[in-house]
């Protein structure tokens, strides 16, 4: 397999895992560090993610040491109280070397292989401020990449009391990229059951298994 060609200095894009939530479904826990298939599941995505950025960070609040042994920078939100989302990727935007930044969450470990250059593509067509991945008729809005001087308004934004990450986006030039081919990669796992089902669907390469998209995705 040839290596791709360097993205050009404007084009390069800081990768980040959000890993800084509460995990409130799952009893609590720090959901990135459960076990699945025998590893973290966080270390599922980061396989799948750091291939595709030329930086990898870390958003995390607690169990700093833990997520610091993954082999890459680990930084908090600067908006205490687990803000959500919206707080990891203002701390994210202040963090990164690159004038992109793409967001993912430590909670869905089959994301897609193409999801940055898919975003990236549409961002730069647009000329548009921030993509984010659609799927059907439903955002997923914790998929997206942005340009890092969003920082500014959204330390605004965050600071008026705003936490909604869709309202936030109303604020912004959107364009949505559909990923309708790639809908189970979207997968997310919440609660220790969602945990043990996502571990009897693994196949073989790490993905969910065919039967299982089949029937989340009935054609």
């Amino acid at each position: 397999m040839s290596t791709p060609a360097p993205r050009p200095a404007d084009r390069r894009v800081t990768g980040v895992l959000l890993a800084g939530g509460q995990g409130s479904r799952m009893g609590g826990v720090d959901k990135g560090l459960t076990e699945l298939a025998g590893r973290p599941m966080a270390a599922h995505a980061l396989e799948r993610l750091a291939p595709q950025v030329d930086e990898l960070v870390i958003n995390a609040n607690r169990n700093l040491d833990a997520w610091r042994s993954f082999g890459h920078p680990v930084f908090g939100d600067d908006i205490g109280g687990f803000a959500g989302p919206l707080a990891g990727l203002h701390a994210a935007l202040l963090h990164a070397r690159h004038p992109l930044v793409a967001t993912v969450p430590c909670d869905s470990p089959f994301l897609p292989g193409d999801l940055v250059d898919r975003l990236a593509g549409a961002l730069h067509t647009a000329g548009a401020q921030l993509a984010v991945a659609r799927t059907f008729d439903r955002l997923q809005p914790v998929f997206c990449l942005c340009r890092r001087e969003l920082a500014g308004p959204l330390a605004d934004y965050l600071r008026g009391g705003g936490r909604g990450v869709a309202r936030w986006h109303d604020t912004l030039d959107v364009v949505e990229v559909s990923f309708d081919d790639e809908a189970a990669a979207f997968r997310n796992i919440n609660t220790p059951a969602e945990l043990a089902e996502a571990g009897r669907s693994m196949s073989l390469d790490g993905a969910p298994a065919v039967t299982d998209i089949q029937q989340r995705n009935p054609t």
